[in-house]
């Protein structure tokens, strides 16, 4: 009988086979499972930076400002890079060009803010180019901006989301486009969040300012540069109508301060560059589609809500007032401040010859105090409103200003033609259907009268 086969040596051999093979899997696996904990150690880490850098911690008491999101140099590359192919460089072209001969190719910055909107408009209608540059912060609620921003899109100006403070976004917009004007109208408003967030003033209106001229010295054409200077650097100068000529050494507020630096810095870039530049001291500007953190706005929301609103007095007990100035004079006076702007003289950011340095007021030439404001809206919202009188805080605000126009209208024939109470007509009615309430606006003639109880 015949003996079974050896079987041992392959047995063997199967068992050394199913060893290696668990060998293998093994490292398989714990090579896997580190290169997984690296890769999810490595997003969560691009996750923890993405909302360090983007989403900073708001410290704060006052809830109708929430932190400003200012978009840093890597979050506005990342938009550069993923925004900046061929069909987004011809949408920057086209919204640039001049549609009329000889006209303007304007970039506009804040051009989703209040002022900036409006300008952006008035210049593409009647046949200039303009491209606008936003960072749509968080100041105020950024879904009037969004909305300003379509109403953009259908007068054809593109909006370029991104930060005066990312150099490389804007020597590339100057690349592409060789811009004949800058109408910089972006900073950080408002005097009295300044006591809450300063940085932010200092991010935007001096060091977005520096960034931007930087940018204008090197551009070949060198750009001429109207630019929004403010009211406020008049400070605590006691002497009225405030003029050109006046001292601006004594800023009550942060704002004003920065404003003022802003004026200072122009004069050295006009000096040492050849910048043409023009400063504009914007004398409370109000309007559709305005702030809302401007006394009228919120005045008008609390007046239609039923709440109290607060009417300042001076220490002394006088009647705080302003120089309230309507939307669509400022924008003629910044239209004719573009349109006399004379070439800079520099290139390749050499100087080559004295350049124009100018500085003007832009406002209404008649204060009105805020008890009358509160009046006229009272009669355009037929409603009493609830006042509480109150002693002006400390907080950089001042109590009267007022505007003397000789020069703007000397130069390019600034003369603002709209009172108080029809300019406050037109912002309510803008305000009711914006906001979809159901209200009849009082007619111009009606409010006139002066007593708003009485008014049909």
């Amino acid at each position: 009988m015949a003996s079974p086969p050896d079987t041992s040596k392959t047995l063997k051999l199967e068992r050394y086979n199913s060893y290696i093979r668990r060998l293998h899997s093994t490292k398989v696996l714990n090579a896997s499972s580190k290169y997984l904990f690296r890769a999810t150690l490595l997003i969560a880490l691009v996750v923890i930076l993405f909302f360090t850098l983007n989403y900073p911690p708001f410290s704060g008491n006052n809830p109708n400002h929430a932190h400003l999101h200012h978009r840093n140099f890597l979050s506005a590359s990342l938009f550069t890079s993923t925004s900046g192919g061929a069909a987004w460089e011809k949408q920057v072209r086209h919204s640039s060009t001049p549609k009329k001969p000889n006209g303007l190719s304007v970039l506009v910055t804040g051009a989703a803010g209040f002022v900036g909107s409006h300008c952006s408009i008035a210049l593409r209608k009647r046949g200039d180019g303009v491209l606008g540059l936003d960072n749509f912060n968080s100041y105020y609620d950024p879904s009037l901006k969004r909305a300003r921003q379509n109403l953009l899109l259908k007068n054809q100006v593109f909006i370029v989301e991104g930060d005066l403070n990312d150099a490389p976004l804007l020597t590339k917009l100057f690349d592409i486009v060789p811009f004949t004007h800058i109408l910089h109208l972006a900073a950080q408003a408002g005097v009295r969040y300044a006591m809450q967030n300063p940085q932010s003033y200092v991010s935007s209106n001096i060091a977005g300012f520096v960034n931007l001229l930087e940018v204008a010295k090197t551009a070949n054409p060198q750009p001429a540069i109207v630019w929004a200077s403010s009211s406020s650097v008049y400070g605590l100068n006691s002497k009225v109508p405030f003029s050109e000529s006046d001292r601006t050494d004594q800023p009550a507020s942060l704002y004003a301060a920065t404003k003022k630096a802003g004026e200072e810095i122009a004069h050295t870039y006009n000096h040492i560059y050849g910048l043409s530049l023009t400063g504009l001291r914007f004398f409370t500007v109000y309007g559709p589609w305005g702030r809302p953190d401007m006394a009228y706005f919120f005045f008008t929301k609390d007046i239609l809500q039923g709440k109290p609103i607060d009417v300042y007095q001076t220490q002394d007990k006088k009647e705080v007032a302003r120089d309230f100035t309507y939307i669509d004079d400022v924008v003629k006076g910044c239209l004719g401040a573009l349109d006399t702007a004379e070439k800079s003289t520099g290139s390749g950011g050499k100087k080559k010859g004295p350049a124009q340095l100018r500085v003007y007021n832009l406002g209404n030439t008649s204060p009105v105090p805020v008890a009358r404001l509160v009046s006229i809206l009272e009669g355009l919202l037929s409603t009493k409103a609830k006042k509480h009188v109150i002693k002006m805080p400390r907080n950089g605000d001042v109590p009267y200003t007022h505007a003397n126009v000789t020069l703007a209208f000397r130069d390019f024939g600034y003369k603002p033609s709209t009172d108080l109470a029809t300019g406050l007509r037109k912002f309510v009615k803008w305000y009711v259907d914006y906001h979809g309430i159901q209200t009849r606006v009082k007619k111009e003639s009606d409010v006139k009268t002066g007593h708003p109880e009485e008014s049909a």
